[in-house]
This record gives structure tokens, sequence and C-alpha cells, in this order.
């Protein structure tokens, strides 16, 4: 071996030795302070691994530049100095980006989305979907762009880079026109309420919760299980329902078309017995009316709530259930009837044998009037009477 080899091992050696030190260093005070941080404890956690490799490339690129064994060939020595900054750039930006992660789980772990109210969750939870995808974004492309100048050409070129800019954006946006809009139109949907996680919609006349959202495109989940996969425009230029914007409780009905002589107010008493039995409803509305009582058909509403869509529905199905049961046993005179009236037949009557009378036949009259509108008098001789 060398001289060179062996001047630059001992230095490697004391580099790597230092950054060692420096990493127990920096354990021991992040876990003190961890045991009355939280904060410092997840990221103490979180960051190590990252950490200790750039403590590592950063500690091998000082004993390169200050004691590289290749310097007699210039060459290899411009190689491997790039290869070290470019190790540099990709570790710290792995570090960089493993913090701003964590601190963006920690800010989520502040909310409950198993909670009842869970309107401000659901939005902290879009929002930092959104944030950690720009941010992610954000951290490649810098450090790509970093890696890139660190290579001797890249560098020289950035003038006409700059300069030809303005034309390659333009060409760029016109090419990826609904790519843009569909990144625009998510980053709107995260800070504007429209939608956020676990929103109840219906979008496409199907019923379903916001399972996903990301910068290009939404994903809603179906009551049935089935992903609907939609353009994140489609929030922003297509009409849709959403149940739960402003709180999860929602309102339901459940009707029934009975007979007239269904009993309201047993109806409402059993509406009241039933309803404390069970936990889906939330306890603030119960209310039973007649809306509509025409074609021999008595209209039953009653409306109810629960605390979010899922519940809501079961809620309905188990009010109608009940509600089916009780009219099958309790008012039998309730449940549907078709009423037939029976009326008996007729015997036609007889055509008429004489000549029907008419306005212009049939008697003297008809034949006055028309003689009158014909114009033809009938000839008569001298005495009035009619000439044969």
């Amino acid at each position: 071996m060398s001289d060179p080899w062996k001047d630059f091992l001992p230095t490697i050696g004391i580099a790597l030795l230092n950054a060692l030190v420096l990493a127990v260093i920096v354990a021991l005070v992040t876990r003190r302070i961890g045991r009355r941080s939280p904060v410092a404890r997840y990221l103490s956690r979180a960051a190590a691994i990252p950490f200790r490799m750039l403590l590592v490339v950063v500690a091998c690129a000082i004993a390169v530049s200050r004691n590289a064994p290749w310097s007699e060939r210039e060459d290899l020595g411009r190689w491997v100095e790039l290869g070290m900054r470019v190790a540099i750039i990709i570790t710290a930006a792995w570090l960089v980006g493993v913090i701003v992660l964590s601190l963006e789980d920690m800010a989520l772990r502040r909310y409950r989305l198993d909670a009842v109210d869970n309107l401000a969750a659901r939005r902290a939870k879009t929002q930092t979907a959104v944030i950690r995808r720009v941010t992610l974004v954000a951290i490649v492309f810098l450090a790509a762009a970093a890696v890139l100048l660190s290579f001797p050409g890249v560098s020289a070129a950035g003038a006409s880079v700059l300069a030809s800019a303005g034309i390659i954006s333009v060409i760029a946006a016109v090419a990826a026109q609904s790519t843009l809009s569909n990144v625009i139109a998510g980053l709107q949907i995260a800070f504007s309420g429209s939608i956020r996680y676990g929103d109840a919609v219906i979008v496409e006349d199907e019923w379903g919760w916001i399972d996903e959202i990301t910068l290009s495109y939404v994903v809603v989940r179906l009551w049935d299980d089935r992903n609907m996969v939609l353009p994140a425009t489609y929030f922003t230029t297509t009409p849709f329902q959403n149940w739960t914007r402003k709180h999860s409780e929602l309102l339901g009905s459940v009707e029934f078309d009975v007979d007239w002589r269904v009993s309201p107010d047993g109806m409402r008493a059993e509406l009241d017995r039933i309803l404390p039995t069970t936990d889906l409803w939330d306890g603030r509305t119960k209310v039973l009316q007649v809306t509509d009582a025409v074609n021999g058909w008595v209209r039953i509403r009653i409306l109810v709530t629960a605390k979010d869509a899922p519940t809501l529905f079961d809620l309905r199905c188990f009010v109608r259930e009940r509600m089916v049961d009780w009219l099958q046993s309790a008012d039998e005179g309730g449940l549907p009837r078709f009423r037939v009236e029976s009326v008996p037949r007729r015997a036609p009557r007889r055509a008429s044998e004489e000549e029907a009378t008419g306005l212009f036949s049939g008697d003297q009259q008809g034949d006055d009037r028309a003689a009158r509108i014909t114009g033809q008098l009938p000839a008569v001789d001298e005495d009035g009477l009619p000439r044969e």
C-alpha cells in the first residue's frame, strides 16, 4: 500500500470517529429533551437513520478533501468530490423530508377521526395530505436541481436554460393543461373546504365517502365498497351533494303510504317507544307527521337524526322495520288496501223509431230555417196552399 493511502486511512478513521461521537451526543441530548417533549422524542426516532447517514457522508467528504490518496489523478479526484457532494445533497434532502413529514404526522395526532364531531380533524387530514405531497415534490425538485447543478457543464448552461424557460413553460402548459388544472383544483379543494376526508357525498347518482384526496384525483368509496376515482376538477366544475360539510349530524326521513284507517297517534307512540332502544339515534330530533292524504292513501313521514351518514342509513332501516312490524301486529286497519265499488250493469235503451228533430229538419221550424238559408221557398196557389 502506498504512503498516501497510509495517511488517508487514519484521516477517514478519525473523521468517522468524530461523526460517531457527535451522533451519540445528539442522541443523548434529544433523549433528555424527549422526556419532556413528545415532539422531540418522535423526531429523534424518525430522523435517527438519515441523520447518522448524513454525518457519515459529511465525515467522508471532509476526509477526502483534506487528504485524498488520489491527489495525483485530478480526474478521479473531481469525480470523487462530485460523488461526495451528490451524496450530501441526497442525504440532506432525506433528512429534511423525514423531519417535515414527522412534523405533519405529529400535527395530525392532535385530532381524532373517531370522534363524533370530527369536522376539524377531517379538515386537518385533508389539508395535511395535500401539503405532504406538495412538500415531497418540492424537496425532490430542489434536491434534483442541486444535484444537476453540481455537474460542471450544467451550471454553465444555466443562462441559456433560463433564457428558454419562458418558451418551455408555455409549451409545457399547453401540453399538460389538464394535469395542471387538476393540480390547481386539488390545491383549491384542500384549502376551500368544499370536501374533506370522510365527507359523505353523492356524485354521479352514487352515495359514498371521500376516501383519498390527491393533487390530481379524488377517490370516493361507495356504499358497496367500490371505489370511484374522479379527477380533481370534477369537484370544482360539477355540482355534487356534500352531506357533512358543516357538521356530521344528519336528518333523515322514512315515509309510509298507509290506509285512511291508520292511527297517527298510535304510530307516534310506537316511534317514541322504539327510538330510545337503539344507539343509532342521537336523541336530537324525532317527528311524525301526516304530509299528504289523497288518492286513497295517507302519507306518514318520520324524521330522525343520527351522528353521521352510515348511522343514519341504519337508523332509517331500523325505524322502517319496526313500524312495519307494528302495523302488521297492532294496527291492521292501517295496512294499504285497494277499494273497488261494484256497480250493477244496466241494459242499454232502445233507439227511438221516430225521426230525430234537428236544427234544419224534423219539424216545421226546422224546415223554415232550411228554406231561409237556402233561399228556396215553397210554391203556393192563390189560396196560399202548396201547389202539387
